[in-house]
């Protein structure tokens, strides 16, 4: 019985977070044209189903080259974001001193550049002792929400 309660908790806990991990042959087959189309030549580490106050969304984790990266595409298959790891020192200028000042006594443990459409912004995580935050900012310097 005991075994049964650990599972269900762990269901319930999944459920509560939103996002359960799906197979490629259970996305709709817009999103799983999407998928075909960006990830050639990488490797598909994980495929995710999100569902955040109705908006249903799909994670798909990629290995490209070694690096990681990351899409976000809505229920119709378009592509909503591209997350990718970067160095701090291959990002605009603005945001690269926006992202220090924001790390002021704390370290700058990543960077990830985020491409939604046209519009690309920089995502840091800052350790300050044993907390973590992130901040992002767009290429003019500007903090982002």
């Amino acid at each position: 019985m005991k075994p049964f309660l650990c599972i269900a908790s762990l269901s319930i806990a999944v459920a509560l977070a939103g996002e359960t991990s799906v197979k490629m042959k259970d996305l709709p087959a817009a999103v799983q044209k999407t998928v075909q189309e960006q990830t050639k030549g990488a490797q598909i580490k994980g495929l995710s189903k999100e569902v955040e106050k109705g908006v249903t969304m799909y994670e798909v984790e990629t290995m490209v080259n070694g690096k990681s990266r990351d899409l976000l595409i809505d229920a119709n298959g378009g592509l909503v974001s591209v997350e990718e790891p970067v160095t701090l020192d291959s990002i605009p200028a603005a945001a690269k001193a926006a992202l220090e000042k924001a790390a002021v006594v704390g370290k700058i443990k990543s960077v990830e550049s985020v491409t939604k459409g046209q519009t690309v912004s920089y995502e840091a995580v800052i350790a300050k002792g044993s907390k973590k935050s992130e901040v992002t900012v767009a290429a003019d310097g500007s903090i982002q929400k």
